[in-house]
C-alpha cells in the first residue's frame, strides 16, 4: 500500500465565482442559482471543505450594473427616479418605450422621466442596457402604477378667465410662448446636490391631479400643488438652479420659473411681488417673492408646479425622491429653525 500523502488532511478550499450574464435574449440571472450554475437533482450545496465537513459557502454577490426605481408604486401624473451602479459607461434605457436621458450622478447613472397624468393602472416596463466589465447586460424592472385619485371640483372665478375677450387671447398666445422658450433649456446634468423641499411652510389646500370646473363651463386638470399664505408670505425656491422666466402672465400671474437641469423645472405661480431676476442663479430656499392673487384665482396662495421630462407631475411625489442616498422627510427649503413640513 502506498504510503498515505501529507498533504492530505490539509484543508481544501472551493470558491465559487458569481458573475454577470451578458445580455444577449433576455433579463440577466440573479439569484443562488445563477450564481452557482445548475446542479443535478441531490447534488450537495458548494461548500468548504473543512476537516472532511461540508460548510456554507459565502458567495460573493454579482459584481455588475444594478438598476433602482424611485416611487416603485408609482400613480400616474408621478415623476421617477431610475438610477444604475455598477455600469461602466452611460447606459441607456426606456420606460413603456419612451427613452430615458441618462447623467453621471453620485457613484452611477440616473435618469429623471415621468408618468402622464392618463397613465392607466398596471405594470410599466423599465428597460435599461448597461455595460458592466464584459458584454453589456439588459437590466429589467417594473413600475406597478395605481390608481390616480383624482378629485373633482368646480370654482368660481372672473368671466374673464373662462371665455377671455379677443384683446385678451393675443396677450395668452404671447405667454404660451414664453413658457415653451422657457421649457426648451438644453438638457444638462442636475444643478443641484441635495433633495427637493418646500417652498414655504403651508397647507396644501389643492393637491396635484384636481379636475376643475370653472364657472361650470371650463374643465381644465391642475397642474400643481396650491399651498395656502397671505398676500406677502415668503416663497423660496425648492433647489438650486437658474431662474428661465420672470413673467406676468394672464392666468398664472406674476410667475417665476427655475430650471433645474436633468429636464427638470419648478413654476411659482400668482405671486405679488417677485424677488429675482431672469437669468440669475439661485440656491435651495433663497428668495423668490411673495404670496399673492395675480392671474386667475380665488384667493391669495402659492401654486407650485414641477415639469419633469416635458411633462407636468406631482410635487409631492418630487419631493420624496431620494438623490442623495440619505433620503429625509422633506423639510422646508429654509435654514430658518423652527420650520416644518407643510
Amino acid at each position: 500500500m502506498p504510503a498515505r500523502n501529507p498533504s492530505a488532511s490539509r484543508v481544501f478550499v472551493l470558491a465559487l465565482l458569481a458573475t454577470g450574464t451578458p445580455a444577449l435574449a433576455g433579463n440577466t440571472p440573479t439569484g443562488p442559482s445563477a450564481a452557482s450554475g445548475t446542479r443535478a437533482p441531490g447534488a450537495p450545496t458548494p461548500g468548504v471543505v473543512v476537516q472532511g465537513e461540508l460548510a456554507p459557502l459565502k458567495v460573493k454577490p454579482v459584481d455588475g450594473p444594478r438598476l433602482s426605481l424611485q416611487p416603485a408604486n408609482p400613480k400616474p401624473g408621478d415623476p421617477v427616479l431610475v438610477t444604475v451602479s455598477g455600469a461602466s459607461a452611460l447606459p441607456s434605457g426606456t420606460v413603456a418605450g419612451r427613452p430615458l436621458r441618462f447623467f453621471a450622478w453620485s457613484d452611477g447613472y440616473a435618469a429623471l422621466t415621468s408618468l402622464p397624468v392618463e397613465q392607466v393602472e398596471g405594470s410599466v416596463p423599465v428597460d435599461v442596457t448597461a455595460s458592466g466589465r464584459g458584454l453589456p447586460v439588459l437590466l429589467s424592472g417594473v413600475l406597478h402604477v395605481g390608481a390616480p385619485g383624482f378629485r373633482e371640483r368646480e370654482l368660481k372665478v372672473a368671466n374673464k378667465y373662462v371665455s377671455p375677450p379677443k384683446a385678451v387671447k393675443a396677450r395668452m398666445e404671447a405667454d404660451r410662448k414664453a413658457f415653451a422658450a422657457a421649457f426648451a433649456q438644453p438638457f444638462v446634468a442636475p444643478l443641484f446636490g441635495q433633495n427637493f423641499a418646500w417652498p414655504r411652510e403651508a397647507t396644501v389646500t389643492a393637491p396635484f391631479g384636481d379636475r376643475r370646473s370653472f364657472n361650470g363651463k371650463l374643465q381644465t386638470q391642475h397642474f400643481g400643488v396650491d399651498l395656502d399664505g397671505a398676500t406677502g408670505s415668503p416663497v423660496v425656491a425648492a433647489n438650486d438652479g437658474t431662474v428661465v422666466m420672470v413673467r406676468d402672465n394672464y392666468a398664472s400671474g406674476n410667475t417665476v420659473l427655475l430650471h433645474h437641469g436633468a429636464g427638470l423645472y419648478t413654476a411659482y405661480f400668482h405671486l405679488s411681488r417677485i424677488d429675482v431676476k431672469d437669468g440669475a442663479t439661485v440656491k435651495q430656499g433663497e428668495a423668490l417673492g411673495l404670496v399673492g392673487n395675480t392671474g386667475r384665482v380665488t384667493g391669495p396662495h402659492l401654486h407650485w408646479g414641477v415639469k419633469a421630462d416635458d411633462r407636468w407631475v406631482d410635487g409631492q411625489t418630487l419631493l420624496k425622491l431620494d438623490f442623495t442616498g440619505a433620503p429625509e422627510a422633506p423639510g422646508v427649503a429654509t435654514n430658518a429653525p423652527g420650520l416644518g413640513n407643510p
